[in-house]
């Protein structure tokens, strides 16, 4: 069973809660700097754990050393669901702990 689309206000008030991330257009995004190409890996390799943990994949983009996700709920007609926002949690609470500088902030919509 598919989880429910959010509001866009719903979504938003979420958001306030996870630094970096923005809501673009149907997904929520964030881009996280780190200090070495290594680390990146590192976050990327522990994001795709969580994502299988949780039967929940984003799009995960490692570059030399920032990582980019990007998600929307896919069974639920490519918007933002709770699954998206919780995916985003769990994220949140590991980046801190390899060497995230600071995500990249965009405006908020």
């Amino acid at each position: 069973m598919s989880a429910a689309p959010l509001s866009q206000k719903e979504i938003e008030d979420r958001l306030g809660d996870l630094p970096g991330w923005s809501l673009e257009g149907d997904r929520i995004t964030c881009t996280y700097r780190l200090r070495t190409h290594f680390a990146a890996v590192g976050l990327t390799v522990h994001v795709a754990q969580i994502q299988d943990e949780l039967n929940h994949h984003s799009d995960l983009t490692l570059g030399y050393n920032t990582v980019t996700l990007s998600v929307n709920t896919h069974d639920a007609g490519g918007v933002v669901t709770e699954n998206d926002l919780n995916l985003a949690a769990r994220v949140v609470a590991i980046a801190a702990g390899h060497g995230v500088r600071q995500p990249d902030g965009r405006a908020r919509r």
